[in-house]
């Protein structure tokens, strides 16, 4: 009949030393000290008397010493809790060592073939950033991700991420940085989405917005509020033009022209000659230099034609308004210029260009909103011709079909009309006079 050993206590593991055995050519020896409870649990005691757990066994006709982990991290009852639980596998044809071999190499399979968020991100920017043509997009796009997702989900696979997770990231901004938000859930997904696709998850995608976080966050229409670029009056129009033509620098042109075209500052800023037909009165803005990435034909009106004959042209580049240095010019050139014409209107006892709602300060993309009040409230041109002129996005699907054409020639007309209305002029066609404006 086999040995029974004494149960020793917790107090008696606590206490227990090394003993100094040594072998015969005096090298020290691990001590294993059989602490009862179950048959072949031991402590082991290195010579500097660290301790960790066996469990001394057969498996089938296989000697097996299992450990079972380290004291004090496992206490003596959590041991002989761990050996009962061995024995039992043993006891049902399973090996311990063989499975927690097979397990580790899973895991290292696993972990192989898996992929983190943050390689995710890195690896999908990779591939995708260059459908971005704008740099800042590009940078935004980054940004977004590796300041919101990445320090949450960065160490996690993909294939682990849940709706919880993706939920952990977004409600900290949801509510406060709302547009970011909606932006960052909209990126998660296709980080997401082209894993999936890359073969590195499966399953749906726990950041996608419908049936899914549509029902757990509130829609972002319903908390953000939409805040308009603040707008140049339409009665100050033509004081404001009339200062603006009195200051000097390439910087006043291009914001005139801007004006005058009721373009965005992009596509001023980066407008080149070869773009031009000054001939015919035209400015072709290519697809890939417009918001919605489609050609914009722009006609030109009397008074835009006139400022660029007026403008110099330089020999080693084919930017219209290029910066002083070199290159494209700034948007904050724009800014800043229209900045000071409000600054020195103030300085000189006026009212300064302020919005009619905000009441801050007009901006340069404001003036487009100006134009198209100016045609709502001021002229009969029809609403559709305006947005054309702004090359707005149709969001009737219907009506964006079955218009083909676009109302070039008309729009040559409202252009003039815009034009003259800025420099104070009446325009009999389709213009109507209000308060003594003529408008």
């Amino acid at each position: 009949m086999p040995r029974v050993s004494k149960e020793l206590s917790a107090l008696d593991v606590k206490r227990m030393q090394h003993d100094g055995r040594t072998s015969r050519n005096g090298k020290s020896l691990n001590m294993n000290v059989a602490v009862g409870g179950v048959s072949g649990l031991l402590l082991q005691i290195t010579p500097n008397n660290g301790k960790t757990w066996l469990l001394r066994t057969t498996v089938g006709d296989r000697r097996r010493e299992i450990g079972l982990g380290g004291y004090p991290d496992v206490p003596l009852a959590k041991a002989r809790e761990i050996a009962r639980e061995q024995k039992d596998k043993i006891q049902h044809g399973i090996d311990p060592v063989e499975e927690r071999k097979a397990k580790k190499a899973a895991l290292a399979a696993a972990q192989r073939r898996g992929l983190s968020f943050s390689d995710a991100v890195d690896r999908y920017l990779d591939a995708k950033l260059d459908a971005h043509k704008n740099p800042k997009h590009r940078q935004q796009w980054r940004n977004t991700l590796t300041t919101h997702a990445v320090p949450e989900l960065g160490s996690m696979l993909v294939d682990d991420i849940t709706v919880q997770d993706v939920l952990r990231v977004l409600e900290p901004i949801w509510r406060t940085k709302t547009e970011t938000a909606s932006r960052l859930r909209g990126r998660i997904e296709a980080v997401l989405s082209w894993a999936t696709v890359a073969g590195h998850r499966s399953g749906d995608n726990p950041a996608r917005w419908a049936n899914n976080l549509k029902e757990l966050l509130p829609a972002p229409s319903k908390i953000a509020k939409t805040h308009n670029q603040p707008a140049l009056k339409v009665e100050d129009a033509q004081r404001w033009l009339s200062d603006l033509q009195d200051r000097d620098g390439l910087g006043s042109r291009a914001l005139e022209f801007l004006t005058l075209t009721a373009t965005r500052s992009q596509e001023v800023r980066g407008a080149r000659w070869s773009e031009l037909d000054l001939d015919v009165g035209m400015w072709i803005i290519p697809a890939d230099r417009t918001k919605m990435k489609r050609e914009h034909r722009v006609p030109l009106s009397k008074a835009a034609m006139k400022l660029l004959h007026a403008i110099p042209r330089f020999s080693d580049t084919d930017l219209v308004f290029p910066a002083p240095k070199g290159g494209q010019m700034s948007d904050m050139t724009l800014s800043a210029t229209m900045k000071r014409l409000h600054e020195t209107d103030v300085r000189h006892d006026g009212p300064g260009f302020l919005d009619r709602v905000s009441k801050r300060p007009a901006v340069p993309h404001g003036l487009r909103s100006t134009f198209r009040d100016w045609v709502s409230e001021c002229t009969s041109f029809p609403g559709d011709m305006a947005e054309v002129a702004l090359a707005h996005k149709i969001n009737n699907s219907v009506e964006a079909a079955y218009r083909r054409g676009d109302m070039l020639e008309k729009r040559r007309t409202m252009m003039d009309a815009w034009a003259d209305f800025l420099a104070g002029e009446q325009f009999e066609n389709n213009v109507v006079q209000i308060h003594g404006v003529h408008r």
